[in-house]
């Protein structure tokens, strides 16, 4: 199928990639020169692994291609997906649906024969409804279809979740789409994955609800590690105890920080303005709100109490400064709390991170990026595992400190408590 995409952030450029990975003839439109220039080179502008070969070969291949000129787009596509992003408008919840309506408009512009109008960026119910007034202002209604398909995939993992999806949701009210979205998807639903079809507004909140689920599972058991520490008992137990209820499941009960990234942040806000608009009282996604922001200073004021309130000209460093392993994204991150707030009780604190030096510390003084960790941990008081990195798994800490006198707290849980112990290693965790 010919197919374009509106939009090369994460969601646009992974989901063209790996639909020309499937034989689709693929176009990737954007307005940003330098990121079009940049991926004609088959240099990705996000970090995802095993992204770069997908677009190099696919690229080669002449089924994806990158482009500026969205009349050329529409008017070769058959299915158009709109993956352009939906942040929070700031200091609200509400959601900032700004280029997804100038997206619709500049779709209405060129649409000369009948195209079927995807949704894959995250929008809140009833979106669609209004994609399909902007459209139909301009274009007869015979010559499109608006229908929602919302993506699922994770960061680090982005790849995988779209090549074996556990599953598609298509929302249309117009039933005969169905067919054509099946077999667009065919090749990953002979793999297994189940295509569930629903309304539109139904596949829309769909994915609000879906995330907002999770990021209650996060909460909860961060929750649980909070009284575990209180009572002397380890949450992992508790994880894998209640983790094997078929009706619970494991999936997203680790404790550890805060969530955060690009996701469930703004959606479970997104969420809560979707039911205000429809006077629904959501206490329970408020309180997971509520809870994760007051986790990022409490785990934060726990540096303080492991250094005993003695923080100034103590040399911290930081391992792993994204919101989780395998990304370059720092939406949301612990971090953008947890250093500042180290920097400002005069700590002198230094940070390695696998995917590179982050501009979003750049006025932060006293700060300091080594390229590497052994660099970044050499003489340090404290050394706090952030990310879950598979570098950080397995590191011998004598010899990268080379000091007698440190301090571990991982906030990730990825070493055992007792080993560290029997090492003499001074080891803090998270829940146990």
């Amino acid at each position: 199928m010919k197919i374009c995409m509106i939009g090369t952030g994460y969601v646009g450029l992974v989901s063209g990639t790996c639909f020309a990975d499937l034989g689709n003839k693929v176009l990737c439109v954007d307005k940003d020169l330098k990121k079009i220039s940049k991926l004609k080179k088959a240099i990705s502008p996000i970090y995802e692994p095993g992204l770069d070969d997908l677009i190099k070969n696919n690229f080669r291949a002449k089924r994806l291609d990158f482009t500026d000129n969205i009349e050329k787009a529409v008017k070769d596509s058959q299915i158009i997906f709109i993956c352009v992003g939906t942040p929070t408008k700031k200091g609200s919840n509400l959601v900032d649906l700004s280029q997804v309506y100038n997206v619709a408009k500049a779709i209405s512009k060129y649409i000369k024969t009948y195209k079927v109008i995807v949704t894959k960026s995250t929008v809140p119910v009833t979106t669609g409804d209004e994609i399909e007034r902007i459209i139909g202002n301009k274009v007869k209604r015979s010559l499109f279809d608006v229908i929602s398909n919302p993506e699922f995939l994770r960061e680090g993992e982005a790849i995988r979740d779209f090549k074996y999806p556990d599953r598609i949701v298509i929302g249309s009210n117009n039933k005969k789409i169905f067919k054509k979205m099946e077999l667009l998807y065919e090749p990953l639903i002979k793999k297994g994955a189940k295509f569930f079809s629903t309304s539109r507004k139904g596949a829309e909140l769909i994915k609000y609800a879906s995330n907002a689920f999770l990021a209650t599972k996060i909460t909860f058991i961060n929750e649980i590690a909070n009284l575990c520490e209180e009572a002397d008992i380890n949450v992992e137990d508790i994880s894998v105890g209640i983790g094997s209820d078929a009706r619970i499941g494991s999936r997203f009960l680790r404790a550890g920080p805060a969530y955060g990234g690009s996701c469930f942040p703004k959606d479970t806000k997104g969420l809560v303005s979707i039911a205000d608009k429809f006077k629904t009282n959501l206490s329970i996604v408020k309180s997971v709100i509520k809870s994760n922001h007051n986790r990022k200073m409490l785990l934060t004021k726990k540096v303080s109490k492991i250094l005993n309130n003695k923080l100034k000209n103590k040399k911290i460093t930081v391992l792993g400064v994204t919101f989780k392993a395998n990304t370059d994204d720092m939406r949301e991150s612990s971090a953008l709390v947890l250093i500042p707030y180290l920097i400002k009780k005069g700590a002198k604190v230094t940070y390695y991170d696998p995917s590179g030096y982050k501009s979003d510390f750049k006025k932060n003084k006293n700060l300091k990026f080594e390229k590497t960790l052994i660099k970044a941990c050499l003489g340090a008081d404290l050394i706090i595992i952030n990310t879950e990195w598979d570098e950080f798994k397995s590191i011998d800490f004598r010899k990268v400190v080379k000091k007698s006198n440190f301090k571990i707290y991982d906030m990730r849980n990825l070493y055992n408590p007792s080993e560290l112990k029997k090492r003499n290693l001074k080891y803090y965790s998270i829940g146990r």
